[in-house]
C-alpha cells in the first residue's frame, strides 16, 4: 500500500537540503553561460495520482534509504494485486513512497526535457528535429483517424456484446480488493478522458471537414476562374495568331520586293565594280612595265659603276705592287751601301719612316675605301632582294583578288539561290500555320465542349456530396450526443455501484484490524473522505 509522506518527514528532509547546501563547497564557475537546472536538487513536486506513465526515481543516497527502510520494518517484496477483466487478467504492482524524503522523484516528461535541454543542437540537427516534427505531426493525424475507426469498432463490438447479470458483476466486484477498486477508478476516470478526447476529436474532424469542404469550393471557383481566364487567353491567343499571319504575309511581301530592289542594285554595283577591277588591273599593268624599265636602266647602271669600280680597283693594286717592288729595290740597293752610307740612312731615315707612315695610312684610306664598296654591294644585293619580294607581293595580290573575284561571283548566285529557297519555305511555313491555326481551332471548340460538359457533371457530383456530408454531420451529431447522454448514465451508475462497494469493502479493511491510518489513505484515495495529514 502506498505511504503518505508527513508535514515533518517534508520539513526535515527541506532542513537537511538546505544545511547540505550550505556545507557544500562553492563550484568554481567554468563559463558564464552554463546552466544547472533547479528541479534537480529540490523543490519536488508532488507527482499526479492520474497518471498512467510511471515515474523515474533518482535516489540520492541508496544505502541510506535502504537504512530508513529496515529500521521502519518496511524492506519487503513490492505488494502486487490481481486485476481480472472479462477478457484477460493482469498483475500490478502497488507504487510505494520513500519515507527517507531523499529520493527525488521526476516524470519521465521532465527528465526528458532536462536532458533536451542539456543538448546543444546543430545546425544539421535542427533541421533533422524539423523534419521530425513534420513527420510527427502527420502520424499523429494518421493515428487519430485510425482511433477513430477503432473507436468505432469497439463501440459496435461494446454494443452487440450482452451485459453482465447483477449477480455476476457482485461476484466480480466482491473477489477485487480495496487496490484494484482504486485501480477501477483510474480506469474510469482514464475513460472519461478518452471519451473527453474523442469528442475532441470528432470536433476537431468536423471543422478539419468544414475547412476541407470550404477548400474544396475555393479550388472549384479557382478552377472555374483558371478556365475562364485559358479561355480568354486562347481567344487572345488566336486573334494575336491571326495579326501575326497577316503581318508575315504582308512582311514576306515587302521583303521579296525589297530583295528584288537589293538584288538589282548588287547587280549594278556589281558591273560598276568590275569595271573598276578592269581598269585597276591596266593601271597596274602598266605601273609594273614602267617598274620594270625603272628596274632593268637601275641594273644596267649598277652593273657598270660596278666595273668601273673594279678596273679602278685593279690599277690601284697594280699600283701597290709596283710601288712594293721600287721599296724593297731601294731596300736592297741601301743594305748594300749600308757599310759606307749607314751615316746618310740614319739622316734619311726619319724621311724614310714619314713617307712609309703616309704609305701607310693611304692604304688605310684604300681599305676603308674597299670596306665601303663593299658595304654598298651588300645594299644592292638586299635592294635586289626587296625588289623581288615587292614583284612577289605584286604577283599574289593579282592572285588574291582574282580569286575574291571569283568568289564574290559565286556568292551572288548562292545568295540568289538561298533567296528563292527562303521564299519556297516561307510559304512552305505559311501554309503549314495556317493548317496547324484550323486544326487548333477545330481541336479547341471539341475540348471546349468535353470541358462545358464535364464541368456540368462535375458540379452536380459536388453538389451531391455536399449533401450527404450535410446528411452524414447531421446523424453524427445525433448518434454523438445520444451516446454522450448514455455513457454519461452509465458513468454515474457505475460511480454509485463503485461508491457503495467502496464502503463496504473500506468497512471489511477496518474489520481485519488494520491501522486507521492506513484506511484514511485509503479513504483519501478512494475520494470518501476528506484529505487529512497523517502526524
Amino acid at each position: 500500500c502506498n505511504f503518505p509522506q508527513s508535514t515533518g518527514d517534508a520539513s526535515s528532509s527541506v532542513s537537511t537540503a538546505s544545511n547540505r547546501s550550505r556545507n557544500r563547497t562553492r563550484y568554481r564557475t567554468k563559463a558564464m553561460n552554463s546552466e544547472v537546472d533547479e528541479s534537480l536538487f529540490g523543490g519536488v513536486k508532488p507527482t499526479p495520482q492520474g497518471r498512467s506513465d510511471s515515474p523515474i526515481v533518482l535516489l540520492r543516497d541508496k544505502h541510506a534509504v535502504r537504512k530508513t527502510l529496515t529500521d521502519l520494518g518496511l524492506d519487503h517484496k513490492p505488494e502486487k494485486i490481481q486485476l481480472i477483466t472479462r477478457d484477460m487478467v493482469r498483475e500490478l504492482i502497488v507504487p510505494t513512497e520513500d519515507p527517507s524524503g531523499e529520493s527525488l522523484i521526476i516524470s519521465p516528461e521532465e527528465f526528458e526535457r532536462i536532458k533536451w535541454a542539456s543538448h546543444v543542437l546543430t545546425k544539421e540537427e535542427l533541421v533533422a528535429r524539423e523534419q521530425a516534427f513534420k513527420k510527427e505531426k502527420e502520424a499523429i493525424l494518421e493515428a487519430v483517424t485510425i482511433r477513430k475507426k477503432i473507436m468505432k469498432q469497439k463501440e459496435m463490438a461494446w454494443s452487440n456484446n450482452k451485459k453482465l447479470s447483477d449477480l455476476e458483476e457482485e461476484a466480480k466486484e466482491r473477489a477485487q480488493n480495496l487496490f484494484s477498486i482504486i485501480l477501477n477508478a483510474k480506469c474510469h476516470a482514464i475513460r472519461d478522458a478518452q471519451i473527453l478526447e474523442k469528442q475532441q476529436i470528432r470536433k476537431e474532424l468536423e471543422a478539419e471537414e468544414k475547412r476541407l469542404d470550404e477548400m474544396m469550393e475555393v479550388d472549384r471557383l479557382k478552377s472555374l476562374e483558371r478556365h475562364h481566364d485559358r479561355e480568354r487567353k486562347r481567344k487572345e491567343e488566336m486573334a494575336r495568331g491571326k495579326r501575326h499571319i497577316l503581318n508575315q504575309i504582308k512582311k514576306n511581301e515587302e521583303e521579296r520586293s525589297l530583295i528584288s530592289e537589293h538584288r538589282e542594285q548588287e547587280k549594278e554595283q556589281m558591273l560598276a565594280y568590275m569595271e573598276r577591277l578592269q581598269e585597276e588591273d591596266l593601271q597596274g599593268l602598266e605601273r609594273q612595265h614602267q617598274e620594270k624599265l625603272k628596274m632593268q636602266a637601275e641594273i644596267k647602271r649598277i652593273n657598270d659603276e660596278n666595273q668601273k669600280q673594279k678596273a679602278e680597283r685593279m690599277a690601284q693594286e697594280k699600283l701597290a705592287d709596283q710601288m712594293v717592288m721600287e721599296f724593297t729595290k731601294k731596300k736592297m740597293a741601301r743594305e748594300a751601301e749600308f757599310e759606307a752610307e749607314q751615316e746618310k740612312v740614319r739622316r734619311e731615315k726619319d724621311k724614310e719612316i714619314a713617307r712609309l707612315r703616309a704609305m701607310q695610312e693611304k692604304a688605310q684610306d684604300y681599305r676603308a675605301e674597299q670596306d665601303a664598296l663593299r658595304d654598298k654591294r651588300n645594299q644592292e644585293v638586299a635592294d635586289r632582294e626587296w625588289r623581288q619580294k615587292e614583284k612577289e607581293k605584286v604577283q599574289k595580290k593579282m592572285e588574291i583578288e582574282e580569286k575574291l573575284r571569283k568568289t564574290r561571283l559565286e556568292q551572288v548566285a548562292f545568295k540568289e539561290h538561298m533567296l528563292a529557297v527562303q521564299v519556297q519555305r516561307d510559304r512552305d511555313e505559311f501554309e503549314r500555320i495556317l493548317r496547324a491555326q484550323r486544326e487548333q481551332i477545330e481541336k479547341e471548340k471539341l475540348e471546349q465542349e468535353k470541358k462545358a460538359a464535364g464541368s456540368l457533371q462535375h458540379a452536380n457530383e459536388l453538389r451531391r456530396q455536399v449533401r450527404e456530408n450535410q446528411q452524414k454531420h447531421v446523424q453524427n451529431r445525433l448518434s454523438t450526443f445520444e451516446e454522450g447522454r448514455r455513457l454519461k448514465e452509465e458513468a454515474q451508475k457505475r460511480r454509485e455501484r463503485i461508491n457503495d462497494i467502496k464502503k463496504q469493502k473500506l468497512e471489511e479493511l477496518r474489520a481485519t484490524g488494520l491501522p486507521e491510518k492506513y484506511c484514511i489513505e485509503a479513504e483519501r484515495k478512494a475520494n470518501i473522505l476528506p484529505t487529512t495529514s497523517v502526524k
